[in-house]
């Protein structure tokens, strides 16, 4: 699992290592104390004033995510995309999602409806092109919508986030959290690499 860290390549790649960590993926987060999906639904709870209607969760894996976030809001409607036909076949048993799209989050979804909420919970990693993906994110959007994810702080400092962050012209910052552990009992992470948590609102 260090390619975990250290990038595991193209997008074929990305699909191909998830395809086959599928059938442990669950048991293996558990394993390693993965805690940002609860964290970030906790951040939601807090923020959001009104009852989300629709969610869009981008990078879904096998729904995670969406467990956390329906124990608050059990009426809203969930919709999930992924690269990993593997993974998305766990999230079809689950039956948390009405519709599932087989697609890298960088790539466009023809949506039925617009989201109050749009969720990228451990896959920012993956990004090449942020502006690309924020435009995207504006897209899938309601008016004061809501955009969460997570990003590992060591590619946050190398990418300069910052700066990408000051320059939306479609999104308020509304909270970014304080280094948070990601996968503490993973060797490989342990303490050293850390995320941050970040919910933008759409203007």
């Amino acid at each position: 699992m260090k390619s975990l860290r250290k990038g595991i390549g193209n997008r074929k790649d990305v699909e191909s290592y998830y395809d086959n960590w599928a059938s442990s993926y669950d048991k293996t987060l558990y394993k390693w104390n993965y805690k940002a999906p609860l964290q970030s639904v906790n951040i939601l709870k807090k923020y959001i004033k009104t009852k989300p209607k629709f969610i869009l969760d981008l990078a879904c894996g096998t729904g995670l995510f969406i467990h956390e976030f329906l124990k608050v809001y059990p009426d809203c409607i969930c919709d999930g995309a992924d690269i990993s036909g593997k993974i998305l076949d766990l999230s079809k048993r689950n039956g948390k999602y009405r519709y599932l799209y087989k697609k890298s989050f960088e790539n466009k979804i023809k949506i039925t409806n617009k989201y109050n909420v749009v969720s990228l919970i451990g896959a920012m990693t993956y990004c090449n092109n942020h502006q690309s993906l924020f435009k995207l994110v504006s897209y899938y959007l309601s008016k004061n919508g809501y955009f969460i994810f997570t990003h590992r702080l060591d590619l946050w400092r190398k990418s300069k986030f910052d700066s990408i962050l000051e320059k939306l012209i479609d999104f308020d910052s509304i909270y970014i959290s304080r280094p948070l552990n990601y996968l503490p009992k993973n060797e490989d992470f342990a303490s050293e690499i850390k995320i941050r948590i970040v919910l933008l609102k759409k203007k």
